[in-house]
């Protein structure tokens, strides 16, 4: 087995100290005040006998390993998938490298995400918490390790967090359905007790009551996560079947909307004529679809940046006052759900 280049090594290459080619690695040439033309030849060498760092000395020397675990719901959804890869970048500029998981909306893989990246010693966390993990997030917040909430919080737990302000998204994109003339208006959303979708709900209802119509609880259909293929194909045929007895239809996610597009196209019903659609976050098959759908578009990169920014003060001063940072969300409106403005 071939030998690790060690910083011994590439110190006798080039024939300086050890202690000047680590100035360079660790990018404190400047404060050393190395030369440029050494600070090459030092990067050269680097290069040419592939030093690699040895990130667990290095990390029990400083105390950190300069990685933060990121726990989202869905990796394969574009709005997990998205903000991750702004949260990457951010993070990258700041000398950290994220690490990614999934919990699928489960508390238990959740937690086993946790304990992994505990066990690799991240310096913290950003995490879009599942449905009964408050817990989880109190004990991180026990062994003094950074928490920063995204999308989602506990009202009941003082943590950092960024996410909209969702009551408000919700009962402006209904309100506006009322606005075209809608007046049957339903809703799909997951059956869940975490607190942006049930802000969600109350928007709704909210907008409905303040509009003078009704609220109906057969026309709010609450969706398994685990089970949406399924729930969905239900909730759209009683929604449907045998006659349309809606006119207009608020999805809380883009997952829930795009498996409901697909059975409103297969059921020939026309949009925006028959059947009025806003939709929550946004998604590539939105534009697809031949009547483009309008939805709720929350500012991506600014969260991302806020919650990085936010988990490297956390580092830096764990003891300072938490931040809840709400950011302002915008209603995207397109053909689905036609054009009249308040």
């Amino acid at each position: 087995m071939k030998k690790k280049v060690s910083l011994k090594d590439v110190a006798r290459h080039v024939g300086v100290s050890t202690a000047l080619v680590s100035y360079v690695i660790n990018h404190k040439e400047k404060e050393a005040r190395v030369g440029d033309k050494m600070v090459m030849k030092i990067r050269k060498a680097v290069t040419e006998l592939n030093y690699q760092p040895n990130l667990i000395a290095k990390s029990l020397k400083s105390g950190k390993t300069n990685t933060i675990g990121l726990i989202v719901a869905d990796i394969s959804n574009p709005f997990f998938s998205n903000i991750a890869r702004i949260i990457e970048d951010e993070a990258r500029k700041e000398g950290y490298i994220v690490i990614i998981g999934s919990s699928d909306e489960n508390a238990g893989k959740s937690q086993d995400l946790i304990n992994l990246f505990f066990n690799r010693q991240v310096d913290a966390f950003i995490i879009a918490p599942a449905e009964n993990t408050q817990q989880q997030i109190i004990e991180l917040q026990k062994k003094n390790v950074p928490v920063v909430l995204i999308d989602r919080y506990f009202p009941d737990i003082d943590t950092d967090s960024v996410h909209i302000d969702n009551f408000r998204a919700a009962y402006h994109a209904t309100e506006h359905l009322v606005i075209n003339g809608n007046k049957k208006i339903a809703m799909m959303a997951y059956h869940t007790g975490l607190p942006h979708i049930q802000n969600r709900k109350d928007g709704y209802k909210a907008a409905l009551k303040d509009n003078g119509i009704r609220f109906k609880s057969t026309l709010l259909k609450n969706i398994t996560y685990q089970s949406i293929e399924k729930d969905v194909g239900i909730a759209m045929k009683d929604l449907m079947v045998p006659t349309l007895k809606i006119d207009a239809i608020f999805f809380a996610t883009n997952t829930l909307a795009i498996e409901g597009l697909k059975i409103i196209y297969e059921s020939g019903i026309k949009v925006p004529e028959d059947l009025s659609i806003i939709a929550f976050d946004e998604s590539d098959a939105f534009d697809f679809f031949y009547s483009p759908l309008s939805y709720v578009k929350q500012p991506l990169e600014d969260m991302g940046k806020k919650a990085v920014k936010l988990v490297i003060e956390r580092i830096s001063n764990n003891d300072k006052k938490y931040a809840d940072i709400i950011v302002k969300e915008e209603l995207v409106l397109r053909k689905s759900c036609g054009n009249k403005i308040k």
